[in-house]
């Protein structure tokens, strides 16, 4: 392994990182903070950036972050139980349907409406794993049963998936803009 190619940075890496440490705080979001973007940024690292490194040392970022908001800053200790590590799953399913979305890489509305119908299906699943397994393992609910669970996700899952389609939409937004700008700068300098 090329050890410059591992140490290098990648200034897309860490804006991802920085958003992550920014909004990590808080799920759904507070007066004074942004919700968590933690799913769109680990299906825009695996969308741009790939690497199994990259996903670890996300997964490292997430895992510090909140250690640190739960043991320094007062931060709710609830969501932390025996499904915590079904999180690793959860931000798998984001990091592959970014890398899976790679191959629609034009510039047209199709290629943009499979990315974001890819964003969707990424953060469903993304959902289901880390909401399941809450609900099914954290112990949180003593009585667990099925037509509960389906309440419980009905109530979450729009909150969770609105925030990351909108960190989506905006991210996949200057992205393109930026990439048509500088296309018909490019364009504009070889007339």
């Amino acid at each position: 392994m090329n050890s410059n190619r591992f140490l290098a940075v990648k200034p897309g890496a860490v804006a991802l990182m920085a958003l992550m440490a920014a909004t990590r705080f808080h799920h759904f979001g507070t007066p004074f903070a942004l919700p968590d973007a933690s799913l769109a940024v680990f299906f825009f690292a695996g969308l741009w950036l790939g690497g199994r490194y990259l996903f670890a040392l996300l997964l490292l970022e997430a895992g510090l972050i909140d250690y640190l908001s739960i043991t320094k800053l007062g931060v709710s200790d609830f969501c932390v139980s025996n499904a915590y590590g079904f999180l690793v799953g959860s931000y798998g399913a984001m990091w592959l349907g970014g890398r899976w979305c790679r191959k629609f890489t034009a510039l047209t509305a199709v290629s943009a409406t499979q990315q974001f119908a890819a964003l969707w299906a990424a953060a469903t699943l993304a959902f289901l794993i880390s909401n399941g397994s809450f609900y099914w393992l954290s112990g949180r609910y003593p009585e667990p049963s099925f037509g509960q669970y389906l309440e419980r996700a009905a109530m979450y899952y729009l909150p969770h998936l609105s925030s990351t389609l909108i960190y989506g939409v905006v991210i996949f937004g200057l992205v393109k803009a930026g990439k048509a700008l500088l296309a018909g700068k490019a364009a504009q300098q070889a007339v």
